[in-house]
């Protein structure tokens, strides 16, 4: 079945353009509230996976029914987020539904700056922080890499490529320390540029379908690691 363009035409939101009602909402908790509260607890004997993250997730995550068909999995993710963002609604949004399993994927929009300025050491403070909770919560962790990125183009020039393949190492470091999944996306899509290339994404940020393709067998199988795992 083939997916609509709409993966090809997803942006993150602009540094200089705040997520609507963010002055009110700054961690867009009203998003997925209404969700939540329909979607209910797991079944019995479901081992529900929450996908947590921004744009990326949020437009792959209308499509899991083709992609993961009969799979209890959870789209999380809202455009334009960074990780202090996602960590204010870690609670609502991840441990509050009791999944099996969460996988992350963030960093992206820290090193655009889309919330100000950020250090590697703060991004990495803020995904510790999520495992962490998450592992209080008896909820195994998949740390998904950053997808890699030549350049944002709402924020052209930050040569984004290098600070990615740190933080991803850091993550990969991070996750065997703590006997966590780590989820390499960046190695199997990379092109000679440490970016996304065009048969991958049309912006060179986030994935077309091709791209979600690439995506979707490794996170099964990093997720099937977690799940046995527990």
């Amino acid at each position: 079945m083939r997916l609509p363009m709409f993966f090809a035409t997803v942006a993150c939101l602009s540094a200089t353009a705040p997520l609507a009602g963010q002055a009110e909402d700054w961690g867009s908790l009203t998003r997925y509230r209404e969700a939540n509260e329909q979607l209910g607890l797991p079944l019995a004997g479901e081992d529900r996976v929450v996908f947590y993250g921004n744009s990326i997730t949020d437009a792959w995550a209308s499509h899991f029914a083709q992609m993961f068909p009969g799979k209890p999995y959870v789209g999380r993710g809202i455009s334009g987020q960074t990780t202090p963002q996602m960590l204010v609604r870690f609670r609502q949004d991840v441990i509050a539904l009791e999944p099996a399993v969460v996988v992350i994927l963030a960093g992206t929009n820290d090193i655009a700056g889309n919330t100000g300025p950020s250090t590697q050491a703060m991004i990495q403070d803020n995904l510790a922080s999520m495992v962490e909770l998450a592992r209080a919560n008896a909820i195994n962790v998949v740390l998904s890499s950053v997808l890699p990125a030549s350049d944002y183009r709402w924020r052209p020039g930050l040569e984004p490529g290098p600070k990615i393949v740190a933080l991803n190492e850091w993550m990969r470091a991070y996750a065997v320390r703590h006997g966590i999944v780590y989820l390499d996306y960046h190695s199997a899509m990379v092109d000679e540029h440490l970016g996304l290339g065009p048969d991958l994404s049309s912006d060179g940020v986030h994935p077309n379908e091709a791209g979600y393709r690439v995506m979707a067998p490794l996170a099964d199988a990093a997720i099937a690691q977690a799940l046995s795992e527990r």
